[in-house]
């Protein structure tokens, strides 16, 4: 599957299921915008998750009171129907995280798929936690290449698991965190992906458009974070987020 039909693809699910449920030409309007870290992820102990580190912004759209979100680069303020954002155009993060997060409000509003809102305050730390056990029963002891700088994913699999980590962040590539590289997101890619038995990844790679390196990667792929919630209930990917609600 080519990114182009990535996005085809869930644009045609999408567009199947507003249908279907009869939304397309409701006149009620998506509203989008940035949530606060507060809102966001609440206050963690950790403080060098990307989004307190202000790398990141939590999208969230809201459709008759149901929420879904996007974690994007490019945050912004959005305000239309259902059917202004099947025409949007995912040709930037910013239009790729509304029609996202409008995706992820539409699916949690018509009951399709779980754990929709990011969990907060030390609840990542939990959820790393759990990945841990999750990957043993499921899949053994295995090498993992992460993909986006999750702190505690990346400090709980280093210490249980041979792991590398790849990230976009200038600032972050090159340096060391839990005695882990992170290494550079596209250089290094190939060979990262080459040397691992399993991929766990950001979900929001399908708002920055890489999601395609690692669903068409021959090897088992974990996603996790509320961005992907809806994508992965449609596209029928393996997907990791015990704390979210």
């Amino acid at each position: 599957m080519s990114k182009k039909n990535i996005y085809t693809e869930i644009k045609k699910e999408f567009k199947h299921l507003i249908k279907d449920n009869n939304l397309l030409n409701e006149k009620i309007t998506v509203t989008a915008r940035a949530l606060s870290i507060k809102e966001a992820i609440g206050n963690p102990k950790r403080q060098n998750y990307p989004i307190v580190k202000g790398k990141e912004k939590l999208m969230q759209a809201e459709y008759k009171g149901f929420y879904g979100q996007a974690f994007t680069d490019m945050p912004g303020s959005y305000h239309g129907s259902i059917a202004d954002v099947l025409n949007l155009p995912l040709d930037s993060n910013y239009n790729r995280g509304i029609f996202i997060a409008t995706l992820n409000a539409i699916m949690n509003f018509l009951g399709r798929g779980q754990n929709f809102i990011h969990c907060k305050d030390e609840e990542p730390e939990s959820c790393s936690k759990e990945l841990v056990e999750y990957i043993n029963k499921t899949y053994g002891n295995k090498k993992i290449t992460l993909i986006g700088f999750q702190p505690a994913f990346l400090e709980t699999l280093s210490e249980n698991f041979d792991v590398r980590v790849l990230d976009l962040d200038d600032d972050k590539i090159g340096t060391k965190e839990y005695g882990v590289l992170i290494e550079d997101g596209i250089k290094n890619k190939e060979d990262a992906l080459e040397w691992c038995d399993i991929i766990v990844s950001t979900g929001s790679s399908i708002v920055n458009q890489t999601i395609d390196n690692y669903i068409l990667c021959d090897k088992p792929t974990i996603f996790y974070g509320t961005s992907i919630a809806g994508t992965a209930k449609l596209l029928g990917l393996e997907r990791f987020c015990r704390y979210s609600k």
